[in-house]
């Protein structure tokens, strides 16, 4: 016999936290239910996750707005590191993402180091270009400067 369960968890064969699925009644008592993978879909568990779900959405919305926020003044703001350079244009060590970021944290601008995407370190003077993911859907390219100090 199959009973309807909601998921507490995210599961990859089984689905996404507050997601009502199907599954037998032994495999719900015997191994979902204890491992508190899930619990039956009564009317009070599914109206806890369609809360949880709309507050969800809520959050997400406004992490949304604040990355495009975050895209516009990122656009607008001039990078300029200047670091020690040897002949031939080539830096003494490399620039990281850690310059980067305090570069931008001068300017006012909060950003955390893993958005940051480096294909390789920068080991040369000039302009360059410098990926920024700051949300899954909003993505920004970062003219940086390097100069001679």
């Amino acid at each position: 016999m199959d009973i309807q369960v909601v998921l507490t968890e995210n599961d990859p064969k089984l689905g996404k936290r507050g997601q009502v699925i199907k599954v037998s009644s032994g495999y719900a008592q015997n191994y979902l239910f204890p491992h508190k993978k899930a619990q039956p879909a009564t009317p009070a568990a599914l109206k806890q996750y369609e809360a949880e779900k709309t507050k969800q959405l809520k959050g997400e919305a406004e992490r949304l707005s604040q990355a495009r926020a975050a895209a516009e003044r990122l656009k607008a703001a001039p990078l300029r590191l200047e670091l020690a350079a040897g002949e031939g244009e080539k830096l003494f060590g490399a620039v990281t993402a850690q310059h980067i970021l305090d570069t931008l944290q001068a300017q006012g601008i909060r950003l955390d180091r893993k958005s940051i995407h480096l294909e390789e370190p920068i080991k040369k003077l000039g302009i360059h270009e410098v990926a920024c993911r700051l949300h899954p859907e909003v993505s920004v390219t970062l003219r940086l400067e390097v100069v001679k100090k």
